[in-house]
């Protein structure tokens, strides 16, 4: 497998990610971002909202793990996290 992209880790079959954000509605305009990529993909993560922090999960379930897939969804959810930040 190529090197987990940052901010990932590697939890049991998943790559998984930690986000908080300033603010509740913050957390649900990244969703809806997030959304849109992972519909246009059709890749779709896991995700945890718990007020304003988001865990997020990802694997190839047709796969039973980890693929290529993940790790390229990883670096465009980084991508979208980085556009957030700069907010």
């Amino acid at each position: 497998m190529k090197t987990i992209p940052e901010g990932w880790k590697l939890e049991d079959n998943y790559l998984t990610r930690e986000i908080e954000f300033k603010t509740f509605m913050d957390c649900i305009g990244f969703i809806n971002e997030l959304a849109q990529i992972a519909e246009a993909e059709e890749h779709h993560p896991d995700m945890i909202i718990t007020w304003k922090h988001l865990t997020l999960k990802l694997t190839t379930h047709d796969e039973g793990g980890i693929t290529q897939l993940d790790i390229e969804m990883a670096k465009k959810i980084n991508e979208l996290v980085n556009k957030w930040k700069e907010k």
